[in-house]
Protein backbone atom coordinates (compact mmCIF):
# COMPACT_ATOMS: atom_id res chain seq x y z
CA UNK A 1 0.00 0.00 0.00
CA UNK A 2 1.42 3.43 -0.88
CA UNK A 3 0.43 5.19 2.36
CA UNK A 4 1.36 3.93 5.78
CA UNK A 5 -1.40 2.46 7.93
CA UNK A 6 -1.90 3.26 11.58
CA UNK A 7 -1.64 0.47 14.14
CA UNK A 8 -5.43 0.33 14.42
CA UNK A 9 -5.84 -0.03 10.67
CA UNK A 10 -3.12 -2.67 10.54
CA UNK A 11 -4.81 -4.66 13.35
CA UNK A 12 -8.21 -4.43 11.61
CA UNK A 13 -6.78 -5.62 8.30
CA UNK A 14 -4.87 -8.41 10.08
CA UNK A 15 -8.14 -9.65 11.62
CA UNK A 16 -9.85 -9.62 8.24
CA UNK A 17 -6.91 -11.43 6.65
CA UNK A 18 -6.96 -14.09 9.40
CA UNK A 19 -10.69 -14.56 8.92
CA UNK A 20 -10.09 -15.08 5.19
CA UNK A 21 -7.23 -17.50 5.94
CA UNK A 22 -4.48 -15.32 4.42
CA UNK A 23 -1.42 -13.50 5.61
CA UNK A 24 -1.59 -9.73 5.94
CA UNK A 25 0.75 -9.25 2.96
CA UNK A 26 -1.38 -11.48 0.72
CA UNK A 27 -4.56 -9.74 1.92
CA UNK A 28 -3.19 -6.27 1.15
CA UNK A 29 -1.97 -7.40 -2.29
CA UNK A 30 -5.43 -8.82 -3.03
CA UNK A 31 -7.09 -5.56 -1.99
CA UNK A 32 -4.66 -3.56 -4.17
CA UNK A 33 -5.47 -5.76 -7.19
CA UNK A 34 -9.21 -5.35 -6.57
CA UNK A 35 -8.85 -1.55 -6.35
CA UNK A 36 -6.86 -1.50 -9.60
CA UNK A 37 -9.44 -3.66 -11.37
CA UNK A 38 -12.25 -1.42 -10.14
CA UNK A 39 -10.40 1.69 -11.34
CA UNK A 40 -9.95 0.12 -14.79
CA UNK A 41 -13.63 -0.80 -14.91
CA UNK A 42 -14.66 2.75 -13.97
CA UNK A 43 -12.38 4.17 -16.69
CA UNK A 44 -13.91 1.85 -19.31
CA UNK A 45 -17.50 2.99 -18.64
CA UNK A 46 -18.49 5.84 -20.98
CA UNK A 47 -20.16 8.87 -19.42
CA UNK A 48 -23.96 8.89 -19.66
CA UNK A 49 -25.58 10.82 -22.49
CA UNK A 50 -26.82 14.28 -21.57
CA UNK A 51 -30.46 14.37 -20.52
CA UNK A 52 -33.09 15.99 -22.68
CA UNK A 53 -34.30 19.25 -21.10
CA UNK A 54 -37.51 18.97 -19.14
CA UNK A 55 -40.85 20.46 -20.15
CA UNK A 56 -40.46 23.60 -18.06
CA UNK A 57 -36.93 24.27 -19.36
CA UNK A 58 -38.07 23.88 -22.95
CA UNK A 59 -41.02 26.24 -22.43
CA UNK A 60 -38.83 28.88 -20.79
CA UNK A 61 -36.24 28.63 -23.59
CA UNK A 62 -39.01 28.96 -26.17
CA UNK A 63 -40.47 31.98 -24.37
CA UNK A 64 -37.10 33.75 -24.47
CA UNK A 65 -36.69 33.34 -28.23
CA UNK A 66 -37.64 36.35 -30.33
CA UNK A 67 -40.78 36.09 -32.45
Amino acid sequence: MSKEMTEGQRAYEAKRAAKAGMSLDKWMALKARERAAEARAQAAVPPPAPKKPGLLSRLIDRAHKPL
